[in-house]
């Protein structure tokens, strides 16, 4: 059980602002909190250098955005030992950047996953990093030793060229169907990850994938939420109801369906000498929600933005994303 559980009532602070106290909203109300109940998923980020610059890119991945340093290979596998030592029971490691397929290690890092028996997911954009003969040969190699083990999720934000460019740049669609249509010839698990913020409901949104996985001949099941994710909008700036105690009996959710119930990620800050872990991949840039250097440190995480390991949820993105979004970066 939560400390959080344990607490006796406070007088709620009078607050000018959301998503400041990490115990009570601006209303007065007792904030919702997340406990782990397994680590189902470990998140790699492998760095925030990305080879394109998206509009709306939550975690601000550029060419130039080096926030999120290259973590290596040595680095990710000491916490691949911590879970095996630790018997997390853990089945997948996941990767996201940035553009994971910049990062030198991240090959190194894939095989060493893949081979300790994780199931290994990559989120990449498919495109000129992917498409490096190297890369390619690297990929096969994996393909062929560990075949469904390894799953690729190529983020496609819209299923036409006008919309998926206006958020990615100017030929970016076409360069991303180059990048798939190879992964799905050479017999790969793909996914895809699109966006809803098109003014289209998810019915027109799958049909309008359908039509193009039809049309590239790609193995991808459309009515499949997990081999086509259709994530809700992610932007800080909106203004959103903050999610109370209460609230999990009154939508019907129950916390531990939360992503951050089930999964942590490890990030490394641009000069820091050791990786840190964070509640989710939504949120990498605020310290406040830093909850240690290894496993066991974040299990027991306390204070702040943490009770023994729960995560309050005090940012916009668990609110918007998470808990009224329905959305999750795990499959």
């Amino acid at each position: 059980m939560s400390k959080l559980e344990n607490q006796p009532p406070q007088s709620p602070p009078v607050l000018a602002e959301k998503f400041k106290d990490p115990d009570w909203t601006a209303k007065g109300e007792m904030r919702a909190f997340v406990p782990l109940s397994s680590l189902e998923t470990l998140w790699i980020n492998t760095g925030t250098l990305c080879n394109i610059e998206c509009v709306n890119c939550y975690i601000e991945s550029s060419p130039t955005n080096d926030r999120l340093s290259y973590i290596s290979a040595s680095e990710t596998a000491a916490y691949l030992d911590e879970i095996e030592q630790q018997k997390l029971g853990t089945r997948e490691v996941a990767f996201t950047g940035g553009e994971p397929f910049m990062n030198p290690d991240m090959i190194a890092m894939l095989e060493d996953a893949l081979r300790r028996g994780f199931d290994a997911l990559v989120l990449t954009n498919a495109m000129k990093p992917l498409q490096r003969k190297k890369i390619k040969n690297a990929l096969l190699d994996l393909r062929d030793r560990f075949g469904d083990k390894l799953t690729l999720r190529i983020s496609l934000d819209h299923y036409t060229h006008e919309l998926h460019d206006r958020e990615r740049g100017q030929g970016s669609f076409d360069k991303a169907l180059v990048g798939i249509d190879w992964l799905s010839k050479n017999d790969f698990n793909l996914n895809l990850a699109g966006r809803t913020i098109w003014n289209e409901d998810e019915a027109q949104g799958r049909k309008g994938y359908g039509d193009l996985v039809k049309s590239q001949q790609w193995s991808i099941e459309i009515d499949d939420p997990r081999q086509l994710i259709l994530f809700p909008e992610m932007d800080a700036k909106k203004d959103v109801p903050e999610i109370t105690t209460k609230c999990w009996e009154l939508l019907n959710i129950r916390p531990d369906s939360m992503m951050c119930a089930s999964s942590r990620m490890v990030i490394k800050r641009r000069g820091a000498k050791t990786p840190q872990l964070v509640p989710c991949t939504l949120i990498a840039y605020e310290e406040r929600f830093e909850m240690g250097i290894t496993l066991k440190e974040a299990a027991n995480a306390d204070g702040g933005m943490f009770a023994d390991g729960a995560v309050k949820l005090c940012h916009p993105y668990c609110a918007k994303f998470c808990v009224l979004g329905g959305g999750s970066c795990s499959a």
